[in-house]
């Protein structure tokens, strides 16, 4: 195949965050890719950072999505991962060195040459645009090692937002051995939030949630939490000093991170994944110095555990909860997503809408 594929999605045009449909073109297919014909892409905050520059300068037209799931269309010579009308799913990259350490042990997204590309916005030569383009589209063009299978025995729509949501959270918990009998605090209960919960809760662990929102409270329960902590006022984290053994954060934004992290036992750790504009976040040392958590902070995780989240969900009936839109109605719920008003759903795209 040596013609560039044509696309159709939608794309920022600038620092706005107003998307609108755009067509395009993709590289051809390779002889060591595939083409995936799009089915469902989930909305993650990170797109909505990124196309409104928080996260630095952006080139557009930019097509965003990270969450990506559909049926191979077509596969080039050397492709033996996958056959025409498999399912599979791509995440938060789509290449990188492929020789270094990190690359050959499974941890793509740590590249030792920092060569890791991200499904958008990335620089990329062999991109028609110049740069990475994600699955806010009907299809895509992608090396065969960076997608995954998606199993028969989960939904493409409920399989969508593991690829980035279900990885993020995955990856720190599996890293802090979390077990039956833990007390594991996941603060902030949106996309990430209630995946985080329902993992820590299938390997045994009590679990406390930790919201802003007092509305949430019933449906954050439903997910098998042991308590909801609003916190309004961040004294409602005094009667929980020294409690937990882990605790997870996804929020998003500038906060008291000391704070939160005295929940945590003496020596115990934190780790934190939402990612805020500008990628910094406010740290009290004197704060963090007298709860003595061992704080840390966790991007994805390589395509193999990628791999293993997917199966293991599918495995485990463990299912985002999402809610199906189509591709007209992106911005109005962006607009949610951004006043904390969209719950805790994960917002899939029906592809056919593109």
């Amino acid at each position: 195949m040596s013609t560039n594929i044509k696309s159709r999605g939608y794309a920022a045009k600038d620092t706005s965050g107003v998307l609108s449909p755009w067509e395009f073109e993709r590289r051809p297919v390779g002889d060591n890719d595939i083409l995936i014909d799009i089915k469902f892409a989930s909305i993650c905050h990170s797109d909505i950072h990124q196309m409104k520059g928080d996260w630095g300068t952006q080139q557009y037209p930019q097509v965003p999505g990270h969450e990506i799931v559909g049926i191979v269309a077509a596969v080039g010579k050397n492709v033996t991962k996958f056959k025409i009308g498999d399912r599979a799913g791509v995440g938060c990259m789509v290449d990188s060195c492929m020789t270094c350490e990190s690359c050959t042990h499974g941890e793509e997204h740590h590249c030792d040459n920092g060569a890791t590309v991200f499904t958008y916005g990335a620089p990329d030569k062999t991109s028609p645009t110049g740069i990475t383009q994600g699955g806010y589209s009907n299809n895509i063009v992608v090396r065969d090692h960076f997608a995954v299978h998606i199993p028969e025995h989960i939904s493409l729509e409920k399989a969508a937002p593991l690829l980035c949501a279900g990885i993020t959270t995955y990856s720190p918990l599996m890293n802090a051995k979390v077990k039956q009998g833990d007390k594991i605090g996941v603060a902030g209960v949106g996309g990430l939030g209630h995946i985080a919960i329902k993992l820590a809760v299938s390997k045994g662990a009590e679990v406390y949630a930790f919201t802003s929102s007092a509305k949430k409270t019933e449906e954050i329960l439903s997910l098998g939490v042991k308590e909801v902590i609003v916190v309004d006022d961040i004294a409602k984290l005094k009667p929980y000093k020294g409690k937990l053994d882990y605790m997870i954060s996804t929020i998003p934004v500038q906060y008291d991170v000391a704070a939160y992290t005295s929940v945590v036992k003496r020596n115990g750790h934190f780790t934190q994944v939402g990612m805020p504009v500008g990628f910094n976040i406010t740290l009290n040392n004197l704060g963090l110095s007298i709860s003595r958590v061992n704080y840390n902070a966790s991007l994805i995780g390589g395509i193999p555990e990628t791999q293993e989240v997917v199966d293991y969900c599918a495995d485990n009936n463990i299912f985002p909860d999402t809610q199906l839109i189509k591709a007209e109605e992106i911005n109005e719920t962006w607009e949610k997503i951004i006043k904390n008003e969209s719950g805790h759903k994960r917002f899939v795209i029906d592809g056919t809408s593109f």
